[in-house]
């Protein structure tokens, strides 16, 4: 829901606010994606709002008075409405820092306190239409001709806080991704068993006679121990006989006797 501001700009400075006989000054950097569909934290897919000085042609963003009967953010937004004709987001986590800087005109020092502002719709009426013009830009040419150099190091400091999202964002593997596209997670399973023959163990559940709660038992496969000792002593104590060479070997086991195995047989 978007905040109701007054088509008319705020004039005077009956409420604005001061901290030591500085002016406080609150200003946006207004950004979009290039692309609706774009979403992340690379400077490259972002595009940055500047305005006309209502006195000259020079670029710069938006910013104005902070007065005492608002926010941080509410100043932000108004000031952004006022002068630019767009409105918002705005997260005061995301501050971008305070700037003193001294104005020409007035003679005095002010401190500038500088948010970003994603831009979720732009206006085609706003108070200061009419002796103001937007443009949209890409970074360095925003970085280029921006007037205020405080300004300069606000987009900066933007970009740098940008990268360092960037940086710490998870990255996804895409083998993993692949696989998971190819292969959903409840047929890998049986594919393997497929193509190993294994045949699962059938689980069953008893009660713990000391908690009362069902703890599951793998019900073996082979119930008689001469069976499975029979098909180990073929397979591991095999006697092989070469006519050619006149020699008889016995096969080296592959797994260790001294240890239970269970083999399945399958037809």
């Amino acid at each position: 829901m978007f905040k109701t501001f007054s088509m008319s700009s705020r004039m005077g400075r009956d409420l604005q606010r001061y901290n030591e006989g500085c002016r406080q000054v609150v200003g946006c950097i207004p950004y979009r994606y290039r692309d609706s569909y774009q979403s992340g934290y690379n400077i490259d897919d972002l595009e940055f709002l500047l305005i006309s000085s209502q006195k000259s042609p020079r670029l710069m963003f938006p910013k104005g008075g902070w007065e005492i009967d608002e926010s941080l953010k509410d100043a932000a937004l108004r000031e952004t409405f006022e002068e630019a004709g767009v409105l918002g987001d705005v997260d005061v986590q995301d501050y971008l820092g305070t700037w003193s800087f001294k104005s020409k005109s007035q003679g005095t020092f002010h401190e500038g306190h500088m948010l970003p502002l994603l831009v979720t719709k732009e206006l085609d009426d706003w108070p200061e239409k009419t002796a103001r013009r937007r443009l949209w830009m890409k970074f360095n040419e925003a970085r280029e001709v921006c007037w205020h150099p405080w300004m300069k190091e606000a987009l900066d400091v933007f970009a740098s806080k940008l990268a360092k999202r960037n940086k710490e964002e998870p990255q996804t593997c895409p083998f993993m991704e692949l696989s998971n596209e190819a292969m959903p997670n409840n047929i890998i399973p049986t594919v393997a068993n497929q193509m190993y023959n294994i045949e699962e163990p059938r689980m069953e559940t008893e009660a713990n006679p000391l908690t009362c709660d069902e703890e599951p038992s793998i019900a073996p496969i082979f119930n008689n121990e001469q069976i499975l000792h029979s098909v180990a002593d073929s397979m591991f104590n095999e006697t092989l006989f070469s006519e050619e060479l006149g020699i008889t070997h016995v096969a080296t086991p592959m797994f260790n006797e001294s240890k239970n195995i269970s083999i399945v047989a399958h037809s």
